[in-house]
């Protein structure tokens, strides 16, 4: 028999990104979408906690000691950097909590560390933004605690719109996100944020920006632009303001 065809020389050479998800991520496709051929997702998960989305749960799946156990379920695979994938979980305590995070990360063994709300102000200070609009699937305690999470870091959030679920948020449709979005847009909004990485947007992203002229930005999207972006990678897919800048 002859094997000398040429995909017995593959695969191709792996590097991975190791991902810390809340208990309830339903939206591990999305992620995929937005990775290059030559990166893996290694994903790890807190574990499970019996109450809503809410501001307890978000200080429950941030918990540090739940963060440095994930961090080490991933790094037998050798990522590059790791993610703690959770928008609310790293933005309720402002940022030198966001901070801390990233650090509790790194003392676990992770070479490199993002969490999603740490991306969000890397985006904007890339961006040079100032005043942003903001879809959240929260509560308002929650989107309030975005909010001061955002002034803290010098951005004014002029709009905001909240859905106030407390569970199923992979569930709400793409043409909700998509009016709930245009409805928190200001004219004075330099881009909107939709937060949540358990809140599909990865199709909606490209049309809204069409129509509105500005940047969508979403949390996966950060995510994984962050990401990406330590590891000297071009970001996949939609989102045109974010695409090739490292």
């Amino acid at each position: 028999m002859d094997l000398s065809f040429p995909d017995l020389d593959g695969p191709v050479a792996q590097r991975g990104i190791g991902v810390i998800a809340p208990f309830d991520l339903a939206l591990e496709r999305e992620l995929w979408r937005w990775a290059p051929l030559e990166v893996s997702l290694h994903l790890a998960r807190t574990p499970y906690e019996p109450v809503p989305v809410s501001f307890e749960m978000a200080e429950l799946v941030s918990n540090p000691a739940h963060l440095t156990a994930a961090t080490r379920d991933v790094l037998h695979v050798e990522p590059e950097v790791v993610a703690y994938l959770c928008t609310s979980g790293s933005f309720i305590k402002g940022l030198a909590y966001e901070k801390s995070l990233r650090h509790t990360i790194c003392r676990a063994g992770a070479q490199d560390a993002v969490t999603t709300s740490g991306a969000l102000l890397e985006a904007i200070r890339h961006l040079d933004l100032t005043r942003i609009s903001v879809l959240t699937p929260y509560d308002e305690i929650l989107t309030h605690k975005l909010h001061d999470f955002l002034a803290e870091a010098g951005c004014a959030v002029v709009r905001s719109d909240h859905l106030g679920l407390g569970g199923g948020i992979w569930k709400v449709s793409y043409r909700t996100i998509a009016e709930r979005i245009v409805r928190a847009d200001d004219p004075a909004a330099q881009a909107i944020f939709v937060s949540c990485t358990n809140l599909p947007t990865y199709d909606v992203i490209e049309p809204l920006e069409q129509a509105l002229g500005k940047p969508v930005l979403t949390a996966n999207q950060l995510t994984m632009w962050a990401c990406l972006g330590r590891m000297k990678l071009p970001m996949m897919g939609p989102g045109k303001w974010l695409l090739n800048v490292f």
